[in-house]
């Protein structure tokens, strides 16, 4: 473990470097892939604990404690002996302390896939449209979402119904085609069908997929509590908190 390193990292991404020291930085991530990666990392890491924190408090008590441990253990100023256990000591504190400031709350934000999971479509209509309508069905309920788009697409052009659009909706979420998704949520949302509120969920569904948990939060506080599936809402507004 780095300390050195990472600490230098800090400093690059809060500008306190001179421009020689950031030249140097930049050459260094040029010509070293490994410590580029781990830059990337800690770039990530870096915005979520902002997003999520007050971070000032926290940096500088990542930096005191990687300090204070990089001065007694790592120092080659000094002309010390480090025996086995003080260096396991540092190395387990240095990880305990990456881990609590970063990786802990990295890893609470929720994931799509927790909450992911569509209903069965089963449609009933009837007349010249009948057959696409079964094979869009049947390729929506087998997660053949690539083929269920056009068919729904087609359908749609002959007869648009809220039933239609609410699962051509999901397939296109699916298959993270996320603008068109949205759009057709949205204009579930400013109807009045029963699917006004599943089009809430699919939307915030979308916001969670792209990462965006302000947007799925905000989306997910407009659901009614009369919605079915409510305790879902809740368990991940719960989550985004």
């Amino acid at each position: 473990m780095n300390e050195e390193r990472y600490i230098l990292f800090d400093q690059y991404l809060q500008g306190e470097l001179t421009v020689d020291e950031r030249n140097g930085f930049e050459n260094q991530l040029s010509q070293d892939p490994e410590m580029a990666a781990e830059f990337e990392t800690f770039k990530n890491l870096h915005v979520q604990l902002e997003d999520k924190f007050g971070y000032e408090e926290e940096r500088e008590a990542f930096k005191a404690n990687l300090k204070t441990i990089s001065d007694k253990h790592f120092n080659t100023s000094k002309p010390k002996v480090i025996g086995l256990n003080a260096w396991y000591f540092a190395a387990a504190a240095s990880v305990l302390i990456l881990f609590g400031l970063f990786f802990f709350n990295y890893n609470q934000n929720p994931v799509f896939e927790d909450y992911n999971h569509p209903e069965q479509a089963s449609f009933t209509e009837r007349g010249e449209t009948q057959e696409t309508m079964q094979q869009a069905q049947t390729a929506f309920n087998e997660r053949q979402y690539a083929e269920a788009i056009p068919l729904f697409e087609s359908i749609l052009k002959e007869k648009k119904t809220p039933e239609v659009q609410y699962f051509y909706g999901i397939s296109l979420l699916e298959e993270s085609h996320y603008k068109k998704a949205e759009t057709v949520f949205n204009e579930l949302i400013s109807g009045t069908s029963v699917y006004k509120d599943k089009a809430k969920w699919n939307l915030a569904l979308s916001k969670l997929k792209q990462k965006d948990y302000k947007g799925c939060k905000e989306t997910l506080q407009t659901i009614s509590q009369d919605y079915e599936n409510y305790d879902d809402v809740q368990n991940l507004l719960d989550d985004l908190d």
